[in-house]
């Protein structure tokens, strides 16, 4: 079975595609500046040479469409015919309280995700833009949506209701929603393969840590809590997010400095985090280069992991212990010193890290704490587009059944 894996953004296409009975990926790549000027669609076939084409690329049908063609391209495509596309996996940034699992997109679906808008305004219209632009491309291949707010929904009411009256839950859907949830699944499955264990017989700590970063405590192999809340800007100190603060501090702000609420979302999303705090970077590679000699960005490095390690020991606590823990994502798996120093203290919960393991430059899935260590700590590398691409073969395979 081909799926096609598509993941639309407001300007661009990432898109891969599998062999999804072999789990092989055939060949993957990105359009972007779509509807810009100096639009490019990068093509990197497995085993084959990279290929970058440019063109006027003005919307998402005809972004897809080139992806296609060069697909079924003579010299740097994997398929023969669009026919051989048997399903298309789309990512989907939120479901609501509609979606606990990935579905068939059909007409009630397509609805539910344009009811969700109002959640995630910057990132379901262009998911539905790429569901449309399939849908028109390849009218009789089976579509998919994969949720990544789905993994959450099995979280307790304690867990994602806040503070607030009850009635705004009601009236407008106001709760902890967490994102991320695709990778969490990921890698939270994957560590109990390689501890041969089943999944619901582990109490895990999953560390989603890239320029966006959340935790997620997963217990029995489904989400009980999980750091990003109504939007991904709560939880951890991020690239240019805030992450948690007192929500009485943006009304002061907005008071003093006389912002709007455009300014102040600017403010709290782009210009906050490492970036802001650290004046020089929203990168960790860059803040960590810097960290002995610039104190602003040794304190934004402090801080993302003083977070991390509050989070870690809470859903520790949560769940009644840890067996588990695992780092994913860009910083999760390529920096030791941001392990480190999340880990470092934590000896009385049974978490030791061996400094050789975690120094040790292997890109691969690797367990990196000691043997005297009562929690293992993994660093996995996650794979939210086989994720996408194995509920889609499944959820076809049923309809076929």
């Amino acid at each position: 079975m081909i799926v096609l894996v598509i993941n639309a953004g407001s300007s661009s296409v990432k898109y891969q595609v599998f062999n999804a009975v072999e789990e092989k990926v055939l060949a993957k790549g990105v359009v972007e500046r779509i509807g810009m000027s100096g639009a490019i669609l990068t093509h990197r076939p497995t085993g084959g040479k990279e290929v970058r084409l440019s063109g006027e690329i003005l919307d998402h049908k005809m972004a897809i469409e080139y992806v296609v063609s060069i697909l079924l391209s003579k010299n740097h495509g994997v398929i023969k015919d669009k026919s051989e596309i048997d399903a298309v996996g789309h990512r989907v940034v939120h479901g609501g309280e509609a979606f606990s699992k990935s579905v068939l997109i059909t007409e009630e679906v397509m609805a539910e995700i344009r009811a969700c808008i109002d959640y995630a305004p910057l990132h379901n219209p262009p998911n539905l833009k790429g569901i449309n632009a399939a849908k028109t491309l390849l009218p009789e291949v089976p579509q998919v949506a994969v949720f990544d707010t789905a993994f959450h929904q099995s979280m307790p009411a304690h867990a994602y209701l806040y503070g607030l009256p009850y009635t705004l839950y009601k009236r407008h859907g106001i709760r902890r929603y967490g994102f991320h949830g695709t990778s969490h699944r990921y890698v939270s499955e994957r560590a109990a393969e390689l501890l041969q264990q089943p999944v619901d017989s582990l109490r895990m700590i999953t560390a989603h840590l890239g320029n966006g970063a959340s935790v997620a405590a997963v217990h029995g192999g489904k989400s009980v809590d999980t750091s990003m809340g109504f939007t991904p800007l709560e939880g951890l100190l991020m690239g240019t997010r805030c992450g948690d603060m007192d929500p009485a501090i943006i009304l002061q702000i907005m008071h003093k400095e006389e912002l709007t609420l455009n300014d102040a979302n600017t403010l709290l999303n782009k210009h906050s985090g490492l970036q802001g705090v650290s004046g020089l970077s929203s990168d960790m590679r860059e803040i960590e280069e810097e960290y002995d000699e610039s104190k602003r960005a040794k304190l934004a490095h402090d801080i993302f992991t003083y977070r991390l390690k509050k989070y870690i020991g809470a859903y520790a606590a949560a769940m009644g212990g840890l067996d588990v823990l695992v780092f994913t994502g860009g910083i999760g798996e390529n920096s030791p010193m941001v392990r480190e120093h999340a880990t470092k203290g934590l000896e009385f919960m049974g978490i030791q890290v061996d400094t050789e393991l975690n120094e040790g430059t292997s890109k691969n899935e690797r367990l990196i704490s000691s043997g005297d260590s009562v929690a293992k700590v993994y660093v996995i590398p996650t794979n939210e587009e086989l994720v996408i691409a194995r509920d889609t073969k499944r959820i076809v395979d049923e309809i076929k059944s």
